[in-house]
Protein backbone atom coordinates (compact mmCIF):
# COMPACT_ATOMS: atom_id res chain seq x y z
CA UNK A 1 0.00 0.00 0.00
CA UNK A 2 1.34 3.70 -0.96
CA UNK A 3 0.82 6.98 0.89
CA UNK A 4 1.24 10.29 0.60
CA UNK A 5 2.24 13.01 3.32
CA UNK A 6 0.66 16.76 3.25
CA UNK A 7 2.39 19.14 5.87
CA UNK A 8 1.14 22.68 7.12
CA UNK A 9 3.85 23.99 8.95
CA UNK A 10 3.08 27.60 10.39
CA UNK A 11 4.43 30.33 13.18
CA UNK A 12 2.98 28.53 15.56
CA UNK A 13 1.45 25.32 14.84
CA UNK A 14 2.26 22.30 12.60
CA UNK A 15 -0.25 19.55 11.51
CA UNK A 16 0.76 16.68 9.05
CA UNK A 17 -1.63 13.90 7.11
CA UNK A 18 -0.92 11.01 5.39
CA UNK A 19 -3.76 9.77 3.18
CA UNK A 20 -3.78 6.77 0.77
CA UNK A 21 -4.87 7.01 -2.94
CA UNK A 22 -8.44 6.83 -2.07
CA UNK A 23 -8.51 10.21 -0.16
CA UNK A 24 -8.64 8.87 3.12
CA UNK A 25 -6.59 10.06 6.09
CA UNK A 26 -4.98 7.13 7.55
CA UNK A 27 -3.07 9.37 10.12
CA UNK A 28 -2.48 12.58 11.76
CA UNK A 29 0.34 14.50 13.22
CA UNK A 30 0.59 17.84 15.10
CA UNK A 31 3.87 19.80 16.76
CA UNK A 32 4.65 23.45 17.47
CA UNK A 33 5.41 26.02 14.81
CA UNK A 34 8.53 25.49 12.23
CA UNK A 35 9.13 28.42 10.75
CA UNK A 36 12.47 28.69 9.88
CA UNK A 37 12.35 32.21 9.82
CA UNK A 38 11.29 32.24 13.26
CA UNK A 39 13.15 29.16 14.94
CA UNK A 40 16.27 28.00 14.22
CA UNK A 41 16.59 25.33 11.58
CA UNK A 42 17.25 22.47 13.70
CA UNK A 43 13.94 23.22 15.77
CA UNK A 44 11.40 23.76 12.95
CA UNK A 45 13.02 20.93 10.54
CA UNK A 46 12.81 18.77 13.82
CA UNK A 47 8.95 19.80 14.59
CA UNK A 48 8.28 18.57 11.25
CA UNK A 49 9.72 15.29 10.81
CA UNK A 50 8.27 14.10 14.19
CA UNK A 51 4.78 15.63 12.90
CA UNK A 52 5.29 13.79 10.19
CA UNK A 53 6.55 10.33 12.13
CA UNK A 54 3.44 10.61 14.08
CA UNK A 55 1.02 10.56 11.26
CA UNK A 56 2.92 7.58 9.54
CA UNK A 57 2.26 5.84 12.76
CA UNK A 58 3.59 2.29 12.48
CA UNK A 59 3.49 2.16 9.00
CA UNK A 60 6.62 2.02 6.78
CA UNK A 61 7.71 5.45 5.65
CA UNK A 62 9.55 3.53 2.50
CA UNK A 63 5.88 3.12 1.46
CA UNK A 64 5.19 7.03 1.32
CA UNK A 65 5.35 7.66 -2.17
CA UNK A 66 5.14 11.91 -2.22
CA UNK A 67 5.23 14.35 0.33
CA UNK A 68 3.92 17.89 0.11
CA UNK A 69 4.75 20.70 2.91
CA UNK A 70 3.38 23.69 2.74
CA UNK A 71 5.71 26.29 5.07
CA UNK A 72 5.77 29.95 6.35
CA UNK A 73 9.09 30.90 5.89
CA UNK A 74 9.92 28.64 3.08
CA UNK A 75 12.55 31.29 1.39
CA UNK A 76 15.17 30.14 3.87
CA UNK A 77 15.20 26.86 2.54
CA UNK A 78 16.81 28.63 -0.01
CA UNK A 79 19.87 28.70 1.80
CA UNK A 80 22.07 25.35 1.07
CA UNK A 81 22.91 25.23 5.12
CA UNK A 82 19.47 25.28 5.85
CA UNK A 83 18.51 23.04 3.36
CA UNK A 84 21.05 20.27 4.23
CA UNK A 85 19.24 20.49 7.86
CA UNK A 86 16.08 19.70 6.23
CA UNK A 87 17.44 17.17 4.01
CA UNK A 88 18.92 15.32 7.32
CA UNK A 89 15.25 15.28 8.94
CA UNK A 90 13.49 13.85 5.81
CA UNK A 91 16.66 10.57 6.43
CA UNK A 92 15.86 10.37 9.98
CA UNK A 93 12.69 9.42 9.91
CA UNK A 94 13.20 7.02 7.03
CA UNK A 95 11.46 8.79 3.59
CA UNK A 96 13.06 7.86 0.77
CA UNK A 97 10.67 9.87 -1.87
CA UNK A 98 10.85 13.58 -2.60
CA UNK A 99 9.99 15.83 -0.27
CA UNK A 100 8.41 19.35 -1.76
CA UNK A 101 8.83 22.24 0.34
CA UNK A 102 6.22 25.13 -0.81
CA UNK A 103 4.57 28.48 0.56
CA UNK A 104 1.97 28.23 2.24
CA UNK A 105 -0.08 29.70 0.31
CA UNK A 106 -0.12 27.39 -2.25
CA UNK A 107 -1.40 24.59 -0.31
CA UNK A 108 -3.92 27.05 1.57
CA UNK A 109 -5.01 27.88 -2.30
CA UNK A 110 -5.37 24.01 -2.94
CA UNK A 111 -7.72 23.59 0.13
CA UNK A 112 -10.45 25.45 -1.43
CA UNK A 113 -10.21 24.51 -4.77
CA UNK A 114 -9.06 21.95 -7.70
CA UNK A 115 -8.34 24.75 -10.63
CA UNK A 116 -4.67 24.86 -11.36
CA UNK A 117 -5.04 28.85 -11.78
CA UNK A 118 -6.50 31.77 -9.28
CA UNK A 119 -5.37 34.20 -6.78
CA UNK A 120 -4.70 33.28 -3.11
CA UNK A 121 -5.13 36.01 -0.17
CA UNK A 122 -3.34 35.66 2.77
CA UNK A 123 -3.85 37.65 5.59
CA UNK A 124 -2.82 36.78 9.09
CA UNK A 125 -0.46 38.23 11.10
CA UNK A 126 1.71 39.05 8.03
CA UNK A 127 -0.31 39.30 4.27
CA UNK A 128 0.99 38.46 0.77
CA UNK A 129 -1.13 37.80 -2.65
CA UNK A 130 -0.18 35.11 -4.53
CA UNK A 131 -0.68 34.59 -8.06
CA UNK A 132 -1.36 30.68 -8.79
CA UNK A 133 -0.16 28.77 -11.88
CA UNK A 134 -0.67 25.04 -12.32
CA UNK A 135 -0.83 25.01 -8.59
CA UNK A 136 2.25 26.55 -8.10
CA UNK A 137 3.07 30.25 -6.56
CA UNK A 138 4.38 32.19 -9.99
CA UNK A 139 4.39 35.52 -8.25
CA UNK A 140 3.33 37.65 -5.26
CA UNK A 141 2.28 41.32 -4.69
CA UNK A 142 2.55 42.56 -1.31
CA UNK A 143 3.82 40.30 1.31
CA UNK A 144 7.16 42.15 2.16
CA UNK A 145 7.34 42.04 5.91
CA UNK A 146 6.58 44.18 8.98
CA UNK A 147 8.85 46.84 7.76
CA UNK A 148 8.34 47.08 4.05
CA UNK A 149 4.97 46.11 3.47
CA UNK A 150 1.92 43.57 5.15
CA UNK A 151 -0.59 46.22 4.32
CA UNK A 152 -3.81 44.71 5.67
CA UNK A 153 -2.53 42.33 8.16
CA UNK A 154 -3.05 41.95 11.81
CA UNK A 155 0.32 43.39 12.46
CA UNK A 156 -0.47 46.37 10.19
CA UNK A 157 -4.44 47.02 12.22
CA UNK A 158 -2.90 46.65 15.15
CA UNK A 159 0.52 49.24 14.13
CA UNK A 160 -2.89 51.37 13.19
CA UNK A 161 -4.49 50.94 15.86
CA UNK A 162 -1.57 52.34 18.39
CA UNK A 163 -0.99 55.36 15.58
CA UNK A 164 -4.80 56.00 15.89
CA UNK A 165 -4.10 56.42 19.38
CA UNK A 166 -1.26 58.43 19.80
CA UNK A 167 -3.37 61.27 17.12
CA UNK A 168 -6.23 60.75 19.59
CA UNK A 169 -3.33 61.44 22.48
CA UNK A 170 -1.75 64.82 20.55
CA UNK A 171 -4.54 66.07 19.18
CA UNK A 172 -7.25 66.30 22.51
CA UNK A 173 -9.26 63.71 21.00
CA UNK A 174 -11.81 61.99 22.60
CA UNK A 175 -10.17 58.89 24.44
CA UNK A 176 -13.13 56.34 24.07
CA UNK A 177 -13.44 53.44 22.28
CA UNK A 178 -10.90 52.47 20.65
CA UNK A 179 -7.76 54.79 21.95
CA UNK A 180 -8.97 53.38 25.33
CA UNK A 181 -9.18 49.67 24.45
CA UNK A 182 -5.31 50.03 22.62
CA UNK A 183 -4.30 51.70 26.35
CA UNK A 184 -5.68 49.21 28.26
CA UNK A 185 -4.06 46.25 26.37
CA UNK A 186 -0.64 47.81 26.05
CA UNK A 187 -0.30 49.95 29.35
CA UNK A 188 -2.67 48.05 31.69
CA UNK A 189 -4.85 50.90 32.41
CA UNK A 190 -8.57 50.87 33.74
CA UNK A 191 -11.13 52.73 32.77
CA UNK A 192 -10.48 55.35 35.84
CA UNK A 193 -6.89 55.47 34.55
CA UNK A 194 -8.28 56.19 31.33
CA UNK A 195 -9.97 58.88 32.10
CA UNK A 196 -7.14 60.51 34.74
CA UNK A 197 -4.99 60.70 31.73
CA UNK A 198 -8.00 63.44 30.08
CA UNK A 199 -8.54 64.79 33.60
CA UNK A 200 -4.73 65.32 34.08
CA UNK A 201 -4.78 67.62 30.35
CA UNK A 202 -1.84 67.88 28.07
CA UNK A 203 0.44 66.48 30.82
CA UNK A 204 -1.30 63.52 30.82
CA UNK A 205 -1.74 62.85 27.44
CA UNK A 206 1.83 63.21 27.02
CA UNK A 207 2.63 60.90 29.61
CA UNK A 208 0.30 58.47 27.82
CA UNK A 209 1.85 58.75 24.72
CA UNK A 210 5.03 58.15 25.49
CA UNK A 211 4.31 55.35 27.52
CA UNK A 212 2.71 53.73 24.66
CA UNK A 213 5.45 54.31 22.88
CA UNK A 214 7.88 52.92 25.11
CA UNK A 215 5.62 49.84 25.43
CA UNK A 216 5.16 49.02 21.29
CA UNK A 217 9.04 49.51 21.01
CA UNK A 218 9.80 47.29 23.66
CA UNK A 219 8.39 44.21 22.37
CA UNK A 220 9.18 42.39 18.90
CA UNK A 221 6.98 44.39 16.05
CA UNK A 222 4.95 41.52 15.77
CA UNK A 223 3.47 41.83 18.44
CA UNK A 224 1.33 44.68 17.73
CA UNK A 225 -0.56 42.06 15.44
CA UNK A 226 -2.38 41.43 19.11
CA UNK A 227 -4.24 44.68 19.29
CA UNK A 228 -6.35 43.75 15.73
CA UNK A 229 -9.51 42.11 17.04
CA UNK A 230 -9.71 45.73 19.36
CA UNK A 231 -10.29 47.78 15.73
CA UNK A 232 -12.81 44.91 14.27
CA UNK A 233 -14.43 45.54 17.86
CA UNK A 234 -14.70 49.28 17.48
CA UNK A 235 -15.35 49.16 13.89
CA UNK A 236 -18.37 46.93 15.00
CA UNK A 237 -19.64 49.18 17.36
CA UNK A 238 -18.99 52.06 14.45
CA UNK A 239 -16.46 53.96 15.30
CA UNK A 240 -15.31 56.10 12.50
CA UNK A 241 -11.10 55.92 12.98
CA UNK A 242 -12.05 51.99 13.35
CA UNK A 243 -13.91 52.12 10.53
CA UNK A 244 -11.16 53.97 8.40
CA UNK A 245 -8.12 51.33 9.58
CA UNK A 246 -10.69 48.73 8.11
CA UNK A 247 -11.66 50.43 5.06
CA UNK A 248 -8.31 50.82 4.06
CA UNK A 249 -7.28 47.85 5.19
CA UNK A 250 -9.78 45.89 2.55
CA UNK A 251 -8.79 48.67 0.20
CA UNK A 252 -5.14 47.17 0.29
CA UNK A 253 -6.20 43.69 0.00
CA UNK A 254 -8.43 43.81 -2.54
CA UNK A 255 -6.17 46.40 -4.88
CA UNK A 256 -3.09 43.49 -4.32
CA UNK A 257 -5.61 40.76 -5.49
CA UNK A 258 -6.61 42.43 -8.60
CA UNK A 259 -3.10 43.95 -9.38
CA UNK A 260 -1.97 39.80 -8.80
CA UNK A 261 -4.26 38.79 -11.60
CA UNK A 262 -4.10 39.25 -15.57
CA UNK A 263 -6.85 41.39 -17.29
CA UNK A 264 -10.13 39.75 -17.42
CA UNK A 265 -9.35 36.65 -15.76
CA UNK A 266 -11.75 34.98 -14.30
CA UNK A 267 -9.91 32.52 -12.20
CA UNK A 268 -10.71 31.31 -8.53
CA UNK A 269 -9.84 33.94 -5.51
CA UNK A 270 -9.17 31.93 -1.95
CA UNK A 271 -9.16 33.99 1.15
CA UNK A 272 -7.33 32.93 3.63
CA UNK A 273 -6.33 34.16 7.30
CA UNK A 274 -8.12 35.21 10.59
CA UNK A 275 -8.44 39.08 8.76
CA UNK A 276 -10.47 37.77 6.24
CA UNK A 277 -12.32 34.67 7.12
CA UNK A 278 -15.05 34.11 10.23
CA UNK A 279 -16.68 37.47 11.28
CA UNK A 280 -13.84 39.72 10.21
CA UNK A 281 -15.40 43.33 8.54
CA UNK A 282 -12.48 43.11 6.17
CA UNK A 283 -13.34 39.65 4.68
CA UNK A 284 -16.54 41.36 3.76
CA UNK A 285 -15.52 44.44 2.12
CA UNK A 286 -12.95 42.55 0.02
CA UNK A 287 -15.49 40.39 -1.20
CA UNK A 288 -17.29 42.92 -2.23
CA UNK A 289 -14.95 44.87 -4.05
CA UNK A 290 -14.22 41.24 -5.50
CA UNK A 291 -17.88 41.09 -6.71
CA UNK A 292 -18.15 38.83 -9.44
CA UNK A 293 -15.50 36.55 -9.47
CA UNK A 294 -15.67 33.53 -7.56
CA UNK A 295 -14.19 34.05 -4.03
CA UNK A 296 -13.90 30.68 -1.37
CA UNK A 297 -12.48 30.66 1.89
CA UNK A 298 -9.16 28.18 2.63
CA UNK A 299 -10.72 25.63 4.95
CA UNK A 300 -8.26 23.95 6.26
CA UNK A 301 -4.22 23.83 4.65
CA UNK A 302 -2.68 20.82 5.76
CA UNK A 303 -6.04 19.00 3.65
CA UNK A 304 -4.47 20.93 0.56
CA UNK A 305 -1.10 20.19 1.45
CA UNK A 306 -2.33 15.78 1.24
CA UNK A 307 -4.17 16.76 -2.05
CA UNK A 308 -0.65 18.24 -3.55
CA UNK A 309 0.89 15.59 -2.74
CA UNK A 310 -1.55 13.24 -3.40
CA UNK A 311 -1.21 14.39 -7.28
CA UNK A 312 2.41 14.31 -7.30
CA UNK A 313 1.69 10.28 -6.18
CA UNK A 314 -0.87 9.06 -7.81
CA UNK A 315 -1.19 11.13 -10.23
CA UNK A 316 -3.98 14.20 -11.38
CA UNK A 317 -6.73 12.03 -10.90
CA UNK A 318 -6.12 11.81 -7.08
CA UNK A 319 -9.14 12.44 -4.85
CA UNK A 320 -9.04 15.32 -2.53
CA UNK A 321 -8.51 13.75 1.26
CA UNK A 322 -12.03 13.76 3.18
CA UNK A 323 -11.65 15.06 6.48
Amino acid sequence: MSFAIGVDAGGTSTRAVLVDAAGAVLGTGRGEGANPNAHAPEVAAGRIADAITAAIGGRDPGAVRACVVGMAGVSKLSDPGVAAVFDAAWKRIGLVCGVRTVADAEVAYASATAAPDGTVVVAGTGSIVGRIRNRRLAGTTGGYGWLLGDEGSAFWLGREAVRSTLEALGRGLPLAGLPSAVLTAALGLSPVDVQAVDVRGDDGRLAASRALITAANAEAPVRLARFAPLVSAAHDAGEPAAREIVARAAWHLAENALAAREPGESTPVVLVGSVLTGTSPIGGLVRRRLAGLEVLTSSDGVLGAAWLAAVDAFGEGAPRPRP
